[in-house]
């Protein structure tokens, strides 16, 4: 950086507060956002012994069935060794298991166990009074528009992204 990059002032500098209309400003508050929310679903989910990133393979694994490991990194946007540590945890907890996969003994799937659909769904109990915070500043409808516009910016017609 140096001589040769023109001084801006502090001002006009990217931030993630309100107002912001540098390129940068939407993925910050986006960052914002998800840092509040994943604070509010944390605060559901301690209770039930889990974290947010246990929870997070729980859905893929209702959502998908069993899955092999190396596609639960995929899905939950997580790596290899950490995927790794969660099924251990839920394992541990009796709420997930290791299979094999018919035709390859060298790739396990990952099951979610009844206990873990138990928990599943007492997770989503303990978070409805938890969720009605994070909404409760928007105006009737907003909610539902906030969700709609969230997914189309997540899930792009034409699977770009």
């Amino acid at each position: 950086m140096g001589a040769d990059v023109p001084y801006t002032a502090a001002g006009s500098r990217v931030t993630d507060r309100p107002g912001d209309a540098s390129p940068f400003a939407l993925g910050l508050l986006l960052r914002r956002a998800h840092w509040r929310a994943a604070g509010v679903m944390e605060e559901a989910l301690r209770p039930l012994g889990i974290e947010l990133r246990h929870f997070a393979v729980l859905i893929v694994l209702v959502d998908r069935g069993p899955t092999v490991q190396r596609d639960l990194v995929a899905a939950t946007g997580s790596d290899k060794a950490g995927i790794m540590r969660v099924v251990d945890d839920l394992e541990r907890r009796g709420l997930a298991v290791r299979r094999g996969v018919p035709g390859d003994r060298r790739v396990r799937a990952v099951e979610i166990t009844p206990e873990g659909l138990e928990l599943f769904d007492a997770a989503h109990v303990a978070a409805e009074p938890l969720a009605g915070r994070l909404v409760a500043g928007l105006g009737p409808g907003e909610a539902e528009r906030l969700r709609d516009l969230l997914t189309r910016f997540a899930h792009p017609a034409g699977g770009q992204g």
